[in-house]
């Protein structure tokens, strides 16, 4: 059994991975990097803590052609000669990276699961639930908005799509990239942190 010292959520908008990472680091008393990591990439990149928030684990664009032809090529002599994007994607991979071998910890999705995959003590875990279960979610945490709830998740939901594949070349949300998947809506968010926990204090086999 290799011992878990990592545990990393990614999951659908709604679904309440962030609640459930949060949740898991309080039980388990490690670190937990969601807001904290944002501030650590917007220090070391020099951007926007709003920007990196968004653009970090979002594509700028539904459409995956189109977000490529906006992304334009970098200049050289800044930011390594990478664009916006590839320059922050490369900045938080480092940071990431850094974070894993300071502690034990919860990181909640910018694609961790792949960026720490050759590790052996990781827990990947996938969260997700049905439209229904995180329409009403995200409508009782955020409010209304012009859009309706299932508009609002069908644009996080692609836009994140688009993001981990570009960087990753996997498909995001597929159970053979995640030591384990999750659904929400049936299991509840409180038993999701039970079973993780439990996970985490039993390890896994290698």
């Amino acid at each position: 059994m290799e011992q878990t010292r990592i545990i990393t959520i990614s999951r659908e908008f709604g679904s309440g991975g962030r609640s459930i990472g949060k949740a898991l680091a309080q039980r388990l008393g490690i670190a937990y990097y969601d807001k904290e990591l944002v501030k650590q990439v917007a220090l070391e990149t020099g951007f926007d803590p709003q920007f990196v928030e968004e653009r970090g684990e979002f594509a700028g664009k539904t459409s995956w052609l189109t977000w490529i032809v906006d992304q334009g090529a970098g200049t050289p002599g800044v930011m390594n000669g990478l664009n916006a994007t590839d320059f922050l994607w490369t900045i938080q991979r480092e940071v990431i990276l850094r974070l894993a071998d300071k502690e034990p910890c919860v990181i909640v999705g910018r694609c961790a699961d792949y960026i720490l995959r050759e590790r052996k003590d990781c827990l990947h875990a996938f969260i997700h639930a049905d439209m229904a279960f995180r329409a009403d979610r995200i409508v009782r945490l955020y409010g209304e908005s012009e859009n309706s709830p299932e508009k609002r998740l069908q644009d996080k939901d692609a836009r994140r799509r688009i993001n981990y594949k570009h960087f990753t070349h996997r498909e995001w949300g597929m159970c053979q990239n995640y030591h384990i998947t999750l659904d929400s809506g049936v299991v509840g968010i409180q038993r999701c942190v039970d079973i993780l926990a439990w996970l985490y204090g039993q390890g896994r086999e290698g």
